[in-house]
């Protein structure tokens, strides 16, 4: 590894602890790629406060079952939502409130 001379070298080496490994930074960079899409961001709000089956998704978004089902299917890999059965249909909500947060502060951020 080249050295460089650090100007902060207190605080380059405090940070240079506190880093996560590139394999973490990695799955967070991934995680982020997945709010990249509008169509995802759109089924993720309207799980926000409540549970949809894929036919709800698709009449509110406007979207064909198939383009819905393939999205929570990439949400559902990502643990941005998760499922329940109730009989033959499925239902999904966001995964747990770190989804909600997420969503919430980055609504936040933009509306400012």
């Amino acid at each position: 590894m080249e050295e460089y001379l650090a100007i902060r070298d207190d605080i380059v080496k405090k940070l240079t602890a506190k880093m996560p490994s590139d394999d973490v930074l990695y799955d967070l960079a991934e995680l982020y790629k997945v709010f990249g899409d509008s169509t995802r961001i759109r089924i993720l709000y309207a799980l926000l406060d409540n549970e949809l089956c894929v036919n709800d998704i698709a009449q509110l978004l406007g979207l064909s079952q198939t383009a819905v089902s393939h999205q929570l299917r990439v949400l559902k890999n990502n643990k941005l939502v998760k499922f329940r059965k109730d009989g033959k249909i499925v239902f999904y909500s966001l995964s747990d409130e770190h989804v909600r947060s997420i969503i919430e502060i980055g609504l936040e951020h933009v509306e400012e």
